[in-house]
């Protein structure tokens, strides 16, 4: 029996050593991944690249954005696998990373990635205040989405129409001018500690902003029609109350409270969070703002918390109307890009398991408490989907792991760089000699997070098949707060 035993211990202690393994392999694959969708901003730079530039394949490009109209728009991020500068996701990738700057700033310093965090907001703000020359002048796409899209072209080498489309106060776009204070106000708060001039500068500009907002309403695709196609928005009340909340948490005027309070309009419990619906993420903060004691948990703060909770419990299948999921445990928001919907919804779970837990208070779900660690656990799980734990076992941000996607929809990435082959790509050969060639890239898209499986599973590593393939800034964003909590 000594024997057996002795062996059952041996087995136990070895499987110990296993676990302990494989675990910390996970922890590292947290790390990695922070450190891959930092990089990802840095392949999506337009503009002149900095010395200090870590994605090599890359080169300068678009270097005379603006000047037809007579403004420096040179620089800011190109928004997927196109040459577009669209002002509205833009922006909204920007407010993403700010607020994993402001929630997880300690833990970005400790895995030595803030200072990058900072960089890649500041990539973008430093163009939005080029952007706004004017308090009622905002600058919102540069580039033609037809040509653009008429073309498979390296950005060094663009030969497309590069018009700039601006927003006035003849001419509104309340949701586009009101993401944008919010950019730059929660950037304001991620700057505030190392950088106060530049912090007070960005808040400067989204106080003018959020005027513009509200005194000149109306949807942008109205302003700027040829947008409408790409990316379309659905409405500006919500945009509105977020650049206000923002505006609240960098000012901590109460102007900005009494805006938001003042709304008679909390949104209702929403099917998503992204570039387009910024309610759930409202709710989440204003939620904070009643668990702080800083409102009242009662009419419409209470009606923000209980349906920014709702949120929460349908991606949990607690609530009265659960998300979709696929078979293997992913939530499904949507057929195209549904990745950056999975995203969102994992950054709100993690930022909101944290204000709980600092009150030791769950949520009441339709389907019974859920508890911060819940909500962690749940974030964990669909991280963890995306890294690789799938029926697939293909990791869905590029260049993590062994096997992930290899024929990202993404112009630059699926062009021999420029530096290896300065052959020319003309615009429509670049389909045939590229885009339609059945090859991995030949530049990885590190940190990239694609479109993503169908709901069952399923994923086809084509180029063509933009609706799983193409990346966006807005599917990473959210994504770096939630690696931060976790590595």
């Amino acid at each position: 029996m000594a024997s057996s035993s002795s062996s059952i211990v041996g087995v136990l202690a070895g499987l110990g050593v296993v676990l302990a393994h494989i675990h910390g392999c996970l922890g590292a694959d947290y790390k990695a991944a922070l450190t891959s969708s930092l990089l990802f901003y840095e392949a999506q730079r337009s503009g002149k690249l900095p010395h200090d530039q870590r994605i090599k394949w890359r080169g300068d490009s678009a270097l005379q954005d603006g000047k037809a109209s007579g403004i420096d728009l040179v620089g800011g991020y190109y928004d997927a696998g196109d040459h577009v500068k669209f002002g509205f996701p833009m922006a909204f990738t920007l407010t993403m990373l700010a607020w994993s700057v402001v929630e997880y700033s300690p833990q970005l310093g400790a895995k030595h990635e803030l200072q990058n965090a900072l960089t890649a907001i500041k990539w973008g703000t430093d163009y939005l205040l080029k952007a706004h020359p004017e308090p009622n002048v905002l600058y919102v796409q540069v580039g033609d989405g037809d040509s653009d899209h008429g073309c498979w072209m390296r950005p060094e080498e663009m030969t497309t129409p590069r018009p700039a489309y601006k927003i006035d106060a003849q001419h509104p776009g309340s949701d586009v001018a009101a993401e944008s204070a919010a950019a730059l106000a929660a950037a304001s708060i991620a700057f505030k500690a190392s950088d106060g001039q530049y912090s007070s500068k960005l808040l400067g500009h989204a106080k003018q902003l959020f005027e513009f907002a509200r005194n000149h309403q109306g949807l942008y695709q109205n302003s700027v029609p040829g947008v409408g196609q790409f990316y379309s928005s659905s409405g500006f009340q919500d945009e509105l109350l977020w650049a206000a909340v923002w505006l609240y948490c960098a000012t901590g005027d109460r102007a900005y409270l009494d805006y938001l309070g003042g709304s008679g309009n909390a949104g209702g419990t929403r099917t998503m969070f992204s570039w387009d619906d910024k309610f759930a993420g409202v709710q989440i903060l204003a939620a904070k703002l009643v668990l702080d004691g800083k409102v009242q948990a009662s009419g419409v703060w209470s009606d923000f918390k209980s349906q920014g909770e709702q949120f929460l419990c349908s991606c949990l299948q607690k609530g009265n109307n659960n998300f979709r999921k696929t078979p293997g445990g992913l939530l499904y928001f949507a057929d195209w890009n549904n990745l950056q919907y999975v995203t969102t919804a994992t950054f709100l779970a993690t930022v909101y398991s944290d204000y709980l837990a600092a009150k030791h208070a769950p949520i009441q779900c339709v389907g019974g408490l859920v508890q911060p660690s819940d909500l962690i656990s749940f974030a964990k799980s669909q991280v963890d989907y995306i890294l690789g734990s799938n029926p697939n076992g293909m990791s869905y941000m590029v260049g993590l792991g062994s096997k992930y996607p290899t024929q990202v929809h993404h112009r630059g990435a699926s062009i021999v760089s420029i530096k290896t082959n300065p052959t020319p790509v003309e615009c429509k050969a670049g389909f045939d000699l590229w885009f339609h060639k059945n090859a991995p890239n030949p530049n990885v898209l590190t940190g990239a997070v694609v479109g993503g499986p169908n709901i069952n599973d399923q994923y086809s590593d084509t180029r063509t098949n933009y609706n799983m393939a193409e990346t966006g800034t807005a599917n990473v964003a959210p994504f770096v707060g939630v690696l931060a909590r976790l590595a």
